[in-house]
């Protein structure tokens, strides 16, 4: 639904985007990155707001930038914050539907602000809002047009956590529907729950694209990290190490395991303990998780 085909961004001088390449189908696929490393100036090109220098953007086959028809299969809800904050939340997602040319503006915004679970009839200005409540206005006239391809630019912001788990099941909802997200965040935790679909910006560059948990798995140059429970934690760390199977081992509380061999490590661990006679509690992994992959991407860079 969504294609990038070594697509180049440069200010002047200041490259934002260079030769990124990826594609994006239904469902939701996460977009991270620290701040500057251009999230929102690709954002902006999948949207037709700005021209790559180079490269090729497609959504749905076409260029936002020159086809009319395609911009009205987008949603985005920018990261500004930038409501008319005189009007209600009914005009103003109103406002937006007649903007697109929806038959019925009235009534979609209806629709879409009970969606995001706002009072439809409030008449208090968007501008007395709370930070989430405004989100949620963002979000509802994204989708005000009932696009196919929604880009959502730092949508948790400002959202207290009984809003944001809201907010991600509204997220899954759509996914699930057809539609494709984008979303970017830097709530890595949050992030998670949306799915494990990532695309990982660094520099201005896509540092790696896929599930995240693949990603940790084709880090050969990466040790695992394994948390080890055992009754006898010294005993055990000198056998793994006696065996060959460790790179590295810390001695605490627990067993802190490093290996490039999990297939091996995780086939021995057991018979070792048998073998050594102690009682083997807990095999965990500690860095298979988002932060941690994205940290490792974000410093190979």
């Amino acid at each position: 639904m969504v294609s990038v085909t070594n697509v180049t961004k440069a200010f002047g001088d200041v490259v934002a985007v260079s030769d990124v390449s990826f594609t994006v189908g239904p469902g939701i696929t996460a977009l991270l990155g620290p701040n500057g490393a251009g999230k929102s100036t690709l954002f902006r090109m999948l949207c037709g707001l700005a021209a790559p220098t180079r490269g090729e953007v497609r959504v749905l086959g076409r260029d936002a930038r020159t086809d009319v028809a395609v911009r009205g299969q987008i949603g985005l809800a920018p990261q500004q914050d930038a409501l008319f904050d005189r009007l209600s939340a009914l005009q103003f997602v109103s406002i937006a539907a007649e903007m697109h040319g929806v038959a019925d503006p009235d009534t979609e915004a209806r629709r879409v602000l009970d969606f995001v679970q706002l009072p439809v009839d409030d008449p208090k200005p968007v501008g007395s809002f709370s930070k989430g409540m405004r989100q949620r206005v963002k979000l509802a006239t994204a989708l005000v047009n009932d696009p196919a391809v929604l880009i959502l630019d730092e949508p948790l912001t400002g959202l207290d956590p009984v809003q944001r788990r809201r907010m991600i099941e509204l997220f899954n909802e759509l996914g699930e529907a057809g539609k494709c997200l984008l979303v970017s965040s830097h709530v890595l935790d949050e992030v998670a729950r949306l799915g494990s679909k990532v695309l990982v910006i660094a520099q201005g560059r896509l540092a790696a694209a896929g599930d995240y948990h693949d990603l940790r798995d084709l880090m050969d140059d990466r040790p695992h990290r394994i948390r080890v429970r055992v009754d006898d934690s010294r005993r055990f760390a000198a056998a793994l190490i006696e065996r060959g199977l460790v790179d590295g081992v810390s001695i605490g509380a627990d067993l802190e395991i490093d290996t490039t061999d999990v297939d091996g490590f995780g086939r021995s661990v057991a018979p070792v303990a048998q073998a050594l006679g102690v009682r083997l509690r807990e095999v965990a992994p500690l860095d298979d998780d988002l932060e941690s992959v994205f940290r490792y991407l974000v410093e190979r860079r």
